[in-house]
């Protein structure tokens, strides 16, 4: 028996030690990601593009959902390596719409979030990966406001022609995204709710302080997609796409639009199963709540 066990406990030692020397997933994400933004640069070489929509080129590293597949592609199609990013709401990094960038892709990252352990986790995420050791993100603890956004981005460092930015607040969307002046972003992703009707132009009433988890009902937040596109227009922006749910919206800067990169609809973007059941559904229950028509 004594053997068995001895036998066992050399047979754990000898797999740890050799997964050390098996490739770490980041530079297999690496490898994989390498071959598709060769085929969409040939693709931008020829003008071309066999997608239907931008959620064709979606795939999942580090994002919630598809959107970093998007992000890269939109980035290739304009052109843009080693670039940066922005997060406002970055979470503890692991999922986060910049990480795959800052990661796998050599851009510098400009981030924050109102939690202070989710800086800290974040900080260390971001240390333990080795593509990260010599370049780390920029990451700072705010609780963001359409007052101390500007401030926030020029304390940080980030620069004015900044290549991507990410608003996810769960609250303030609108008046935070209405409020920045300081960058100009390529690429933007917002977090809308798909839960309004895509024909209505809403928004919750600006407070400082708002903080949805603590509210009545957690689904009166945000913005919704006809508002956001509106606001963006009147900044400059052009609705471009979504992920497959609707409710992670793309915008692109209408200067950049080309024939491979194109506005779409409202109509298309909510187009899919998870809005028809969260607006048939989800929005009785908050439809009564004091919205903001903007």
């Amino acid at each position: 028996m004594r053997k068995l066990l001895k036998q066992a406990k050399m047979s754990v030692r000898q797999l740890l030690s050799y997964g050390k020397y098996y490739p770490d997933s980041d530079s297999l994400f690496q490898q994989q990601q390498l071959i598709l933004v060769n085929q969409w640069k040939e693709w931008r070489s020829k003008e071309l593009s066999p997608l239907k929509s931008i959620q064709e080129a979606g795939f999942r590293c580090y994002s919630q959902f598809e959107e970093d597949g998007i992000i890269l592609y939109l980035m290739t199609l304009l052109g843009v390596a080693n670039g940066t990013a922005v997060e406002i709401c970055c979470g503890d990094g692991t999922e986060c719409m910049a990480s795959n960038l800052i990661i796998n892709h050599g851009y510098k990252g400009y981030l924050f979030d109102g939690s202070r352990v989710n800086v800290h986790r974040a900080r260390e995420f971001f240390k333990s990966k080795k593509d990260c050791l010599l370049f780390q993100p920029e990451i700072r603890q705010r609780w963001i406001t359409a007052e101390n956004i500007n401030n926030l981005l020029h304390e940080i460092g980030c620069p004015k022609d900044v290549d991507f930015l990410s608003l996810d607040l769960d609250g303030n969307d609108y008046w935070v995204w209405k409020a920045i002046d300081y960058v100009r972003p390529k690429v933007c992703c917002f977090e809308t709710s798909n839960v309004i009707p895509t024909n209505l132009s809403l928004t919750i009433p600006y407070d400082p302080k708002f903080f949805c988890w603590t509210q009545e009902n957690p689904e009166f937040r945000s913005v919704s997609l006809l508002a956001m596109v509106n606001i963006s227009r009147e900044k400059g922006y052009r609705l471009v796409g979504s992920h497959r749910h609707g409710f992670n919206v793309f915008f692109v800067r209408e200067d950049l639009l080309s024939s491979l990169i194109q506005e779409t609809t409202l109509e298309k973007v909510h187009f899919n199963e998870w809005t028809t059941y969260s607006q048939k559904h989800r929005w009785e229950s908050v439809k009564g709540f004091p919205w903001v028509e903007v």
